[in-house]
């Protein structure tokens, strides 16, 4: 089975870019549809993108033209490039492996939690004015 392995967070200035990245330990990145979520201090965890085993690719309101999620299976790795950071960007980042499904699945649960079988431990990203 895959293990998500985060990392990559760090203090980031405000409008700055900072990536992401996530290694599918034990298994093919191409096997899995991938999240990337976060978790802000004292509030609940939400879904920041998704992008499915065809490349199709969701984002959240709050990060949409500002945020890429992306695969690259040489590296067996999936990315989040985030660009324009601001604060409400500051939490713990994770990264989430879901078996695959038909597209059609994920356009309407790509931000539910309960679908992805696999977890990361999170990287910390600190954005600071």
């Amino acid at each position: 089975e895959v293990q998500p392995v985060e990392s990559g967070g760090e203090l980031v200035q405000a409008g700055g870019s900072l990536r992401l990245s996530c290694v599918a330990a034990g298994s093919s990145v191409d096997r899995y549809a991938w999240g990337w979520f976060r978790q802000a201090p004292g509030k609940e965890r939400e879904g920041v993108a998704c992008i499915t085993s065809d490349s199709n690719t969701y984002y959240a309101d709050s990060v949409k033209g500002r945020f890429t999620i992306s695969t690259d299976n040489a590296k067996n790795t999936v990315y989040l490039q985030m660009d324009s950071l601001n604060s409400e960007d500051t939490a713990l980042y994770f990264c989430a492996a879901s078996p695959a499904h038909t597209s059609s699945w994920y356009t309407r649960l790509w931000n539910s939690q309960n679908i992805y079988d696999y977890w990361g431990q999170g990287t910390q990203v600190i954005v600071f004015s």
